[in-house]
């Protein structure tokens, strides 16, 4: 006799598995714990088999019995549906392991293993934040032009323009990725080359006039804020990084006597690792720096926690207490400002002081034409060591209003 609504509620567990039977092959499965599973019993290449219907109430009868239905169907086609729906669950297992939100995860973590520095990983795990809502579940070798673009445009919309520019590359870098570990066949970011709006160049703020520069110097002598923070503004516009590898600053990366500041590969935008020479002026900086901080990591420690660098808008932070706003300058103008005025140093006969490679190599950055830079491995150590030392002696000068020397 087919079963009822009232009689499958009324269906109590028993010490062992109870079957309530329905027709052809359809029937209730009642666990002693009191689960109700729907099952369908059939044969297939002479074999007897079961399915999963799913269970009571989730599946109703009625929506039971059109499972079973389907099934049957299936059988009379010659397809068995206990295998097709195991396919089904390793095709939608396969279509999560291989999402696009996977396959970057994926990638992030080759990065991390590969040793890239913690600032390209923590930009590239936003990246992928940023695109989870649009993509990050579609199967990566599903992924079309149109719904890349779509997401990329998403973001311009807001007014991110470099941002979306970013997302794209890094998007592609991801395809790419999934390519070459068989996981699709083509990169659709690629072709989107173009299609978005290109950014404006915006350089960071900075000053570059030597009369500007000598007050701002003299400002900073005057800050009266914490001593961390005191020390770690006078001391960036001696050096020329990036104020996300000056804030990171280690002691164990530091050696006064030498004169020397060695980065780690980790640290740095380009992966590379990087030799500073320090000035006279650096030195003394960071020697009362040490008297603070020398028991701990970082020199320039968060004031929440020494186990943390300080906080990356904190030089930033100075400077507005100082009167300077963002469109004044900012932490990372320093270096702009340095590159500028020593591409413009001239001695006495009115010739370049100083090699222009020597100030990219002393800025850390990457030489534009990939062949030469294989080639192009001089360090022009001495060369920078003595104009690090000319650079700390030019701020010197222009703090206290003397003429600038131009001769080494």
């Amino acid at each position: 006799m087919p079963l009822s609504d009232t009689a499958i509620r009324a269906a109590k567990p028993g010490e062992k598995d109870r079957k309530f039977a329905d027709a052809k092959g359809l029937h209730l499965l009642v666990t002693p714990t009191g689960s109700k599973l729907w099952r369908l019993k059939f044969r297939y290449g002479g074999k007897e088999k079961k399915l999963a219907l799913g269970s009571y109430p989730d599946v109703g009868l009625k929506d039971a019995r059109l499972k079973a239905e389907d099934a049957r169907r299936k059988l009379t086609n010659g397809i068995d549906p206990s295998a097709e729906k195991r396919l089904a669950a390793i095709a939608r297992q396969l279509s999560v392991e291989t999402s696009f939100a996977a396959i970057g995860q994926e990638f992030i973590e080759k990065m991390e293993r590969e040793g890239l520095g913690d600032a390209t990983l923590i930009k590239s795990r936003w990246f992928l934040t940023l695109l989870k809502p649009s993509i990050g579940a579609r199967p990566v070798a599903e992924i079309k032009p149109a719904e890349m673009l779509l997401a990329l445009k998403r973001v311009e919309k807001r007014g991110h323009l470099e941002t979306a520019r970013r997302l794209r590359s890094f998007s592609s870098r991801v395809f790419r990725y999934a390519i070459a570990t068989a996981r699709a066949e083509y990169d659709p970011a690629q072709v989107l080359q173009g299609a978005l709006i290109s950014p404006k160049v915006r350089h960071h703020s900075t000053i570059t006039d030597p009369v500007r520069v000598g007050e701002l110097l003299r400002a900073m002598e005057g800050y009266s804020g914490e001593p961390t923070t005191m020390l770690a503004l006078r001391l960036t516009p001696h050096l020329f990084q990036r104020p996300g590898e000056l804030r990171q600053m280690e002691w164990s990366e530091i050696d006064l006597d030498r004169g020397v500041w060695a980065i780690p590969a980790t640290k740095m935008k380009m992966c590379r690792p990087h030799r500073l020479p320090l000035s006279a002026q650096s030195v003394e900086i960071l020697t009362a720096a040490r008297a603070i901080t020398g028991t701990w990591r970082y020199v320039f420690p968060s004031m929440r926690s020494t186990k943390r660098p300080m906080s990356e808008n904190t030089v930033n932070a100075a400077l507005r207490r100082l009167g300077y706003s963002g469109s004044d300058i900012v932490a990372h103008g320093f270096r702009r400002m340095g590159s500028t005025l020593l591409n413009e140093a001239r001695d006495q006969h009115g010739r370049r002081m100083w090699d222009s490679d020597a100030i990219e190599r002393q800025l850390a950055h990457k030489d534009k034409d990939a062949i030469r830079s294989i080639y192009n491995d001089a360090d022009y150590w001495d060369e920078r060591v003595r104009m690090v030392q000319w650079w700390n002696d030019y701020l010197d000068q222009l703090k206290s209003s003397r003429p600038a020397a131009q001769a080494a």
